[in-house]
């Protein structure tokens, strides 16, 4: 599937957007995503509430009632049909603020994390009204969660929200189908997944998706992150809250780099987007720091910070997918090539694949996927020791607007299938495919220099053959373009003569 539609999301969007009036995006994105993960605890809580009120031996005001079906307890003063009869009135703004801290108080796992600022001047409360009675549609009861009404919506609107706010949106957003083909090269069945920079746990869905769709079970996997931007990592724990995923994102934001949340920790697969090209990392407080085996990364970029940070985390057999700048691949700047070269060396680097422009919100250059494992021979069948994949996917793609791409299913399962048949998880054998994917020995990329870009191992794309004969196209071409001119100048002759019989000269 590409970007999560199902007919109204737009239209809601559209009537959604008219709050945001001058109203700045990222606290736009917080006024209207705290609506919507109200609605949805409410309709759950309700539809919970109905079943109890007709049953004649159960008690509707048990809050027991609730939790052992994982659903929150909403207070009476927070229910969506309270907050609707009060929709109209100039004091809606303290009444949602007032549900927001009650709904924190009866649920420890929510508390600190819900927005409680729809009372302040800057918001205008005829159209907090208007948009309060735009949700009128379902999106807790048990029917929408098993369509997974919210989380689409949800999805809908984060992609927006990172459109509406560019550069900043990829700081909480990475692309619904760059998420996909991580999650679908990795397959993270069962284990610790483990995102040091999970924005709003896009990662960490998509993953509880994989698993279900291949009828798994949720709970073979356990979740942990960590997020330094504060609002983001609000939104994270709404967005787990509304799955109902049981994540470890910390108890509050934090820095990766300067305080690490899960120290001892060692996933099972690590699926990431670090941000591009961080120049302030801290990188100057932490020059002797163990995580830096492979060569101390410089102070004015964190991509090899990131690297190395997430090989720390890596189990034994572990696995890590992550996207990085195409700079990355290349770069001999401040030791990074030094780096680089240590990580082939040690046998780390996986696959590489080279993704389209314009897959991003918060960038328009194109990036690429690093694959690397603590140890190739327990990743697949097929032991692919001194050995790496490189697949250049520069070409697929379809554009969904003026500026932004997306993979399309085909896309996904192209690159996927030549991953899974070169580690020998796919019973089809792995055949190089010129201008697509190429296996190389560790010693032809040392011969190119521990480069790792690649266009410079796949080959051009081979021209399909069309069983033509050179001289015989020759011969066809130079006849069907002077058929061509013999036309043109008869058409221009008629018109000189057309034109001369009106009395123009030409």
């Amino acid at each position: 599937m590409a970007t999560a539609n199902i007919g109204f999301e737009e239209q809601l969007w559209s009537m959604a957007d008219k709050l945001r009036g001058s109203m700045d995006s990222g606290e736009y994105k917080n006024v209207v995503l705290g609506l919507l993960f109200l609605k949805y605890v409410s309709d759950a809580f309700e539809e919970r509430h109905t079943e109890l009120e007709a049953d004649e031996y159960a008690d509707s005001e048990d809050r027991d009632e609730y939790v052992m079906d994982n659903i929150f307890w909403v207070p009476k003063e927070a229910r969506w049909s309270y907050i609707k009869d009060n929709a109209k009135k100039p004091e809606i703004g303290q009444i949602i603020d007032k549900a927001m801290i009650a709904i924190e108080k009866e649920n420890a796992t929510l508390q600190g994390v819900l927005p409680k600022d729809y009372a302040r001047p800057a918001l205008d409360k005829v159209r907090l009204g208007e948009t309060i009675d735009l949700f009128s549609f379902k999106v807790g009861d048990e029917e929408s969660r098993s369509k997974d009404i919210l989380g689409r919506v949800y999805e809908y609107f984060l992609s927006k929200f990172a459109s509406a706010e560019g550069k900043n949106g990829g700081e909480f957003y990475t692309p619904s189908s760059v998420v996909r083909l991580l999650v679908e090269m990795l397959e993270p069945y069962k284990g610790r997944i483990y995102d040091p920079c999970c924005g709003s746990g896009g990662m960490f869905v998509q993953s509880e998706k994989f698993v279900e769709e291949h009828q798994g079970k949720l709970g073979d996997i356990a979740v942990y992150g960590q997020e330094s931007n504060p609002t983001t990592w609000k939104l994270c724990k709404m967005n787990l809250a509304i799955r109902g995923i049981d994540g470890n994102i910390g108890t509050h934001n934090a820095d990766t780099f300067l305080n690490d949340l899960h120290k001892g920790l060692k996933a099972d697969f690590i699926l990431a987007n670090p941000p591009f090209n961080i120049k302030d990392w801290g990188g100057d407080k932490l020059r002797e720091d163990v995580r830096w085996q492979y060569g101390t990364p410089p102070t004015g970029n964190a991509n090899y910070a990131w690297i190395q940070h997430m090989i720390s985390k890596l189990a034994p057999a572990g696995t890590a997918g992550f996207v990085l700048a195409n700079g990355s691949m290349s770069t001999n700047a401040s030791g990074e090539g030094e780096i680089r070269k240590n990580l082939i060396e040690a046998d780390l680097v996986e696959c590489i694949v080279t993704l389209p422009g314009q897959l991003f919100y918060s960038t328009q250059i194109p990036v690429c996927i690093w694959f690397v494992s603590k140890n190739k021979s327990k990743t697949g069948k097929r032991a692919r020791n001194g050995e790496i994949l490189f697949i250049d996917a520069r070409k697929l793609g379809f554009m969904v607007d003026r500026t932004h791409k997306e993979f399309a299913d085909e896309d996904i399962k192209k690159i996927t299938d030549a991953f899974h048949k070169w580690r020998g998880t796919l019973d089809e054998a792995y055949q190089d495919l010129q201008g697509f994917c190429k296996t190389a020995t560790l010693e032809e990329v040392r011969s190119n220099d521990y480069i790792l870009t690649p266009g410079r191992y796949v080959g051009l794309e081979e021209a399909e053959e069309d069983g033509e004969p050179f001289e015989e196209k020759m011969t066809r071409l130079t006849t069907e373009l002077s058929e061509q001119f013999a036309k043109s100048k008869e058409l221009e002759e008629q018109i000189r003569r057309a034109l001369g019989g009106i009395g123009y000269g030409f």
